[in-house]
Parts: C-alpha cells; structure tokens; sequence
C-alpha cells in the first residue's frame, strides 16, 4: 500500500487532520470469506479510514481478522494475529480476534449457581470451561444489521444465542458492533438482552503484535502499563482463588512501563508456573463504569506503533501468548510461536459467578449488558531502541 508524503507527514506527528488525507470518508468493502460446511456463506468486510488504518471483520464469530496500521517510517503491516481463510478459524481457532461468550474467560468446573439454581457448562479446558464452551460466539456465524461508512466505517452483526445453549439458561440475543474512525480509534461495543435471568460476560479475543503478525521478533518486547493496582491469582487450573492479591513488588507490577518478556519466565513465581506466563486478570476497578476508562497501553519500541486500551468493565484479562504451540500458520505463512503476541480482554472478573466477592455477571429481563472497547492507535516518532 502507498501513501501521499503529507498523510505520512500527519500521522508521524500522531495528529492527523481530516485535511490531509487522500479519501473524503471512511468507507466500507465486503467481500466474499468462504463458505461454512453447511454452505453457509461467510463475509470479510473491511473498515477503512482516510488515514489507511483498516479492520477487517467476518461473520464467523463476529473476529476482528485482520488490523493494518502504518508504523512511524509509513509502512504498513497487519498487527493481528490469525488465518487468510476460513479453514483455520474453523480448525484450530484458537480465539483469533473471536468474540468471545456467553461467558469469556473461565468458569470454575463449567458450574455456576443462578437463583437458587445450579447450571452445568461444557468443560473444555482443565475440566473447566472456556469462553463459553465448546461452540461459544467465536464458533458460530453472525449476521450483519448493518454497515455504513461516512465520518466512521462500521458494521453491527448480531448472533442469537438460544435458551439452554452450551448449557446457559435465557435466549440471549447479542449485538457486535465495530467502528473505525479518523481519530484512528477502532471501537468495539457488545451488547445483549435477554428473556430470562441469565449470566453474560463477552470480550474480544484479538491477539496484537504491534511489529506486524508475520514479525520475527515476537512481541516480548512490546512495552505494556496496566492501571491496576491488583490481580486475581489462580490455581493450577487457572482459576481464580478468590483473592485480590496487590501487584506491589510482583512480577504483576505494570504500572510502570514494562517489557512483557522482562519477568515472563520468572519461574520463582508460582502464578507465572501455573500460567506458563501471563494469563491472569488484573483489577482496574470494582464495578463497571457509565464511560470507558483508560485500562492499559501498548507500544512496541521498534515499529513505533502503540494503541490506548479503553473499556468500561472492571477487568482486564493479559495473557502472553503461552499456548501458541507452533502448530498454526498464519496470515503471512509465519508460524505462530509462544510470546509471538498478547491478549488483552476487558470483561468481568472471571468465574465471577462462583466468586460473590467480584461482583455481580448476572443480567435480567429488561437490562442490557454491555462492554465498550477502545484502541486508540497511534504511531509516534522516538527512536527505536537499541
């Protein structure tokens, strides 16, 4: 892809005005993405703004495929992890930009009680469940509302998830909605209703390599600040104690800029054994907020790109890409490797229903749930280090 001197000009300076760009809009392509083997058809549709900054969403589970952003020289690359086809997401997904639910995260024995009443989820993880069970949101297709480009590129897809699915009770009926606009801010908001009392915990599962999905180098050295003063630990299993442990002194400590390789192989630490690295939540607050708040921020050194990470929900699950095995190959025919990307997942607490402590995922009739989630990317114009 190339770019006009003046767009590169404006987004060095990580101001870019809508007076520089080369296309008066954002805008929308979608284009056909394989068929599932039902002979369903799935879409790629394609978000782009006046800056070159583009988000490529299919309906199989509602994934964020692909993101391409410039880096501070102007060169381009995409800095999500994930599959050129549908093939892969079908059989290894390994939650590659997925929405991820009913329930993100885990649920301690695939169990939770709901009003007086105990529910059985699919145990597809250590004897536990894990975003959602065996077909959560991120194995299913989804439908498109709507798309519309204008002063934002967007698409709005929704997914009708059946009382009793994957053993939850309620027909949930759940809206994805993704924008970018020329702020360079990708926005991704869920919501959901139901017509009976249920639990409802949804993120994104977009793994980042701000050096570009095919990089060498991993992203080990990306540097990562997280707002949270606490984390939950887990158990061997992955599951939270109950505690809200302080992050002082830890190898849990991001307040402060941090490399994510610097401590993660600290095998003093009993949590980094069980998590093989980082796969824990970290406590940004105790309640969800009316607006998003700033929850971390990602730069990696060396291309210059960096993103602001913003929700409303109380959580923010990091993992450090520790289960990537080398058995996939992705986008750019680079095979995935352990440490070649992180996750970041706002969301509730997990195991929240087992956990009374942090807080309530219970929603009702006549309530909408929702999580609003913020990139805000940038590219800036330090030197790359040493």
């Amino acid at each position: 892809m190339t770019h006009a001197p003046n767009i590169m000009a404006g987004l060095l300076s990580g101001t870019l005005s809508l007076a520089s760009a080369c296309a008066s809009a954002a805008d929308v392509h979608r284009t056909a993405f394989g068929a599932l083997p039902d002979g369903r058809a799935v879409e790629a549709v394609t978000l782009r703004n006046t800056h070159g900054v583009t988000a490529t969403v299919i309906t199989y589970g509602a994934a964020l495929q692909g993101l391409t952003m410039p880096d501070r020289a102007g060169r381009s690359a995409d800095v999500i992890l994930g599959y050129a086809t549908l093939d892969g997401y079908i059989a290894k997904s390994q939650y590659f930009g997925g929405t991820v639910g009913r329930f993100a995260n885990r649920l301690g024995h695939g169990k939770f009680v709901l009003d007086g009443k105990t529910y059985q989820t699919p145990q597809n993880n250590n004897g536990n469940s894990l975003h959602g069970g065996e077909r959560g949101f991120d194995k299913v297709l989804w439908t498109v509302l709507d798309v519309h480009g204008g002063n934002a590129a967007g698409i709005k897809l929704r997914y009708v998830s059946a009382d009793g699915d994957q053993g939850y009770p309620g027909t949930l009926t759940v809206d994805a909605s993704y924008s970018l606009d020329d702020a360079n801010a990708l926005t991704i908001e869920y919501a959901a209703t139901t017509d009976r009392p249920t639990i409802v915990n949804i993120s994104n599962h977009a793994y980042w390599n701000l050096g570009g999905e095919g990089s060498e180098r991993g992203a080990m050295g990306h540097v990562l600040t997280i707002r949270a003063d606490a984390y939950t630990p887990v158990d061997d299993t992955l599951i939270p104690t109950g505690e809200m442990r302080a992050v002082s002194g830890t190898v849990f400590d991001f307040r402060q800029p941090t490399a994510v390789g610097a401590r993660v192989r600290d095998a003093r630490e009993a949590q980094i054994v069980f998590g093989r690295g980082y796969d824990h939540n970290f406590v940004i607050a105790h309640d969800v907020s009316s607006a998003p708040r700033l929850q971390a921020t990602v730069r990696d050194p060396v291309s210059g790109r960096s993103f602001e990470l913003w929700s409303n929900q109380p959580g923010l699950q990091f993992y450090s890409g520790n289960f990537l095995d080398g058995t996939v190959v992705g986008k750019s025919r680079h095979v995935y490797r352990e440490g070649d990307a992180i996750v970041l997942e706002p969301q509730l607490f997990p195991d929240a229903p087992n956990h009374p402590e942090f807080g309530s995922a219970r929603l009702a009739p006549g309530s909408t749930y929702r999580n609003v989630i913020i990139y805000r990317l940038r590219a800036d114009t330090r030197a790359k280090s040493s």
